[in-house]
């Protein structure tokens, strides 16, 4: 039984030692940031563009929170917003109207109006460090793409007040409107420069688009875009923490259930071929039942359910044991200690045996021939880490 445990354990490692090796977040608490950010906002508005960026450039405030699910994709919500200014002559001023009715400015300088904004967007993240260069926890250097929808909250400037002088004079006056929200888009790019396990500085450049936040008074055709830069620092709490879990070869594993396949109905053909036959046998010593098949049902790191390859597993184990209804099994479950706490590991050892053990009720074997145990999370088994994350039928 230890010889033919060790051969499927050999191969399973074998398998998965040629396999691509791909990292996730364990915990729903891994991998967890927060970000600030300060810098300058630009609105991309045709009104502005006769006059110096540098007398229109607002500052601009940045918070986001977030989460790394794998080093390559994550999320984050962030808030952001301060002012932004627009260059516009039709916001005020003094005209005069003609014979046809059209209004000619006369008097009033173009002023600077200011709106005062915030804005909310949920953002996906795209590392291209890791994806492009593969993952490492030492990597100095990282750069990572965004992209996602928001909501603006500003007053717009959609109302007019007329006060009419002397001589066919008449002066408009734009004053603020509502407080509204309207929907935009924004994208950019995070360059980080990583200081220790927990800190990186980050420039952040993003480009929004939205309606415009100055109303019908601007010239951008009713939109308005924005671009900022800021300087950051993002903070991960307990640092960023990837473990491996090695893609399963398919083939190698179709191959195995193939072959217990082909064991069992070797036995099967035994059995119906003994039938008829008596058999008198005095046993003088307890006599151990040999077993062919698998003996093992490996889960994913941090689960205790079975997927279609454990499901493959249990059904063949069921047969088994069906075959032999006087024999009571031991159906031990077992953790990985490299990854989570002794209390954690002993709990998931638990669940994985009684996954085990429901599935195989469930297949129609008798509860009083099977025994559950867990050992929690165990030193290093069978040469791999991610091996000991196994139910065993003993």
């Amino acid at each position: 039984m230890k010889k033919r445990l060790a051969l499927l354990m050999l191969t399973v490692g074998a398998t998965a030692a040629t396999a691509q090796t791909k990292y996730y977040t364990e915990k729903a608490t891994d991998n967890i940031f927060i970000s600030a950010g300060f810098g300058g906002q630009y609105c991309l508005n045709s009104d502005n563009f006769d006059y110096k960026i540098k007398d229109l450039v607002t500052p601009h405030a940045t918070l986001s929170v977030g989460k790394w699910i794998d080093p390559v994709w994550g999320f984050r919500g962030q808030a952001a917003g301060w002012v932004q200014k627009l260059r516009n002559g039709r916001n005020a001023g003094t005209y005069t109207v003609d014979s046809d009715g059209n209004a000619h400015r006369t008097t009033g300088e173009i002023r600077t109006t200011r709106v005062y904004y915030g804005t909310f967007h949920l953002d996906g993240l795209l590392n291209w460090s890791n994806l492009l260069y593969g993952y490492n926890p030492k990597r100095v250097f990282q750069f990572s793409t965004f992209l996602g929808p928001g909501l603006n909250f500003t007053k717009d400037r959609s109302e007019e007040k007329y006060e009419y002088g002397t001589d066919g004079r008449w002066e408009r006056d734009v004053k603020e409107g509502s407080l509204k929200p309207v929907v935009y888009g924004t994208a950019g790019f995070i360059a980080g420069v990583r200081l220790n396990k927990y800190l990186e500085v980050n420039l952040e450049a993003k480009a929004d688009l939205s309606p415009s936040v100055f109303g019908k008074y601007s010239g951008s055709n009713y939109s308005d875009a924005s671009a900022s830069v800021t300087m950051g620092l993002t903070y991960t709490f307990g640092g960023k923490r990837f473990v491996t879990c090695p893609a399963i070869d398919e083939d190698a594993i179709n191959e195995e259930i193939n072959r217990y396949k082909a064991e069992i109905a070797r036995l099967e053909a035994e059995n119906k071929a003994a039938k008829g036959r008596v058999v008198k046998e005095v046993v003088t010593k307890e006599v151990q039942v040999p077993i062919a098949g698998p003996r093992a049902v490996f889960f994913r790191i941090g689960k205790a359910e079975l997927d279609d390859f454990g499901r493959v597993n249990v059904r063949l184990l069921a047969q088994i044991i069906k075959a032999y209804p006087n024999k009571v099994y031991k159906i031990a479950g077992y953790a990985d200690r490299a990854t989570g706490s002794a209390k954690r590991n002993q709990e998931l050892s638990d669940r994985r045996a009684r996954t085990v053990y429901n599935a195989l009720i469930k297949e129609g074997v008798k509860p009083e021939q099977l025994e559950l145990t867990a050992h929690g999370g165990t030193e290093n088994m069978f040469g791999k880490n991610f091996l000991n994350r196994v139910v065993i039928m003993e």
